[in-house]
């Protein structure tokens, strides 16, 4: 069957857009953290607040969707405007190069990154067909990984050697964070639903009235806090010649961004496949695995092959994860309430992304980095297990819809 005009405008240009995501992304993930250790050495809380950016974009997009709400705009204009704030804090970073203003603004650039994103899923809801969701979203980001393993390898090599030029890098962001709000400007999309109550956070009712959504959202809780401890202690573990290894620019994009994003490029075809048929309960279980040994993979290993091994195997996880993440809850959600829903979603992730770094940093103080590996895929067990009962209504909005009935009689 043809797909509609509006489905293949915004098809279009998302992967445009995902040219620009895919530089974001590598700051976000990479570099933002590494000139924070190499250039700046900055301490445990500058380094946390550096890689907890985008998640205070994410416990801010409720606020985000309400104000959207009521001011009318289409969903894709108001997201353009927000990352124009992300280049406009790029260039302040570039032109002032001092830790502080370089602290906040990554997490005001990340923030504008992260906070938009109910606000696209909206958008992917009422533009791209139930059937082939997954298919044209895990297509994008395909382009999106492909270029950030290649910046990265790029970027990689420019900086080795020559740190002081970082605001060279910050200027390209800025750059990826304005084609993209011109690419967004150009998706179609219509207002927001306007929701009852004036509270800037009364999204968060959906968690207290959808059972199934609030246990989905307590284990991934657990989950993801667990994730989002080590995700910066990669660069930390690779970086800082406490751990033994002190590796080089070039060395640490490889292992952080380029050999992960070539590993999800791979795989993010397949499951952008399984999102679209399998049980959305077992697939995330079956990715929680995959996080958890790819942690331990990386995190017990002082020697390249297992370095190797953790990288991989998190890439194909967060392959998965991209599309689990970004769409499980058009599965779920009434249609009109998907911004709603998600917004609840990235408000969570958001409050373990700001807490779960500031953490990390600080327990390395007393615990040993592989003992937070060990601790991290204990956490990981347990969200999986919580999960196993839900598996029954893993396929989608009509047994959610029926489950919320049940309960409510």
């Amino acid at each position: 069957m043809a797909e509609s005009a509006v489905t293949l405008q915004t098809y279009r240009f998302e992967r445009w857009r995902a040219v620009a995501n895919g530089i974001l992304e590598t700051g976000g993930t990479t570099f933002l953290l590494l000139i924070a250790v190499k250039h700046y050495e900055a301490g445990a809380t500058a380094k946390a607040l550096v890689a907890s950016g985008g998640s205070v974009g994410l416990v801010l997009s409720p606020l985000v969707v309400s104000w959207v709400q009521q001011t009318g705009w289409r969903t894709a204009s108001a997201a353009a405007r927000i990352a124009l704030i992300g280049a406009l804090a790029m260039v302040v970073m570039a032109l002032l190069p001092w830790v502080g203003v370089f602290v906040v603004g990554s997490v005001v650039a990340m923030a504008a990154s992260s906070s938009a994103i109910p606000l696209l899923t909206q958008v992917y809801q009422e533009n791209y067909p139930e059937r082939k969701r997954g298919h044209f979203f895990s297509r994008t980001v395909m382009i999106r990984i492909a270029v950030a393993a290649l910046f990265s390898e790029l970027a990689g090599r420019a900086l080795t050697g020559h740190m002081r030029y970082h605001g060279v890098l910050l200027l390209i962001f800025a750059g990826a964070f304005a084609f993209g709000a011109v690419c967004l400007s150009r998706f179609p999309s219509r207002p927001l639903a306007v929701s009852a109550g004036s509270h800037p956070f009364r999204a968060l009712r959906y968690a207290r009235e959808d059972r199934l959504f609030r246990q989905t959202l307590i284990c991934w809780m657990l989950m993801g806090f667990a994730n989002l401890m080590m995700l910066p202690m990669r660069v930390e573990y690779l970086a800082n010649p406490r751990y033994g290894l002190a590796m080089g620019v070039g060395e640490i994009a490889f292992l952080t961004g380029v050999l992960p994003n070539i590993a999800r490029l791979i795989m993010n075809p397949l499951w952008g496949w399984l999102f679209d048929r399998m049980n959305f309960f077992v697939l995330r279980v079956t990715l929680n695995c995959g996080f958890g040994l790819g942690i331990l993979a990386f995190f017990t290993s002082d020697n390249l092959n297992g370095l190797i091994l953790g990288a991989v195997v998190y890439g194909i996880s967060n392959a998965g994860g991209d599309v689990a993440w970004g769409l499980w809850v058009t599965k779920f959600a009434p249609p009109d309430r998907v911004a709603d829903y998600m917004s609840v979603h990235t408000f969570f992730t958001g409050v373990r992304g700001v807490l779960a770094p500031l953490l990390a940093f600080h327990l390395l103080a007393v615990l040993e980095i592989a003992t937070l590996g060990w601790i991290s895929m204990g956490m990981i067990s347990v969200a999986s297990l919580l999960l196993l009962p839900e598996l029954k209504y893993g396929h989608g909005r009509r047994q959610a819809t029926a489950l919320v009935e049940e309960v409510s009689e």
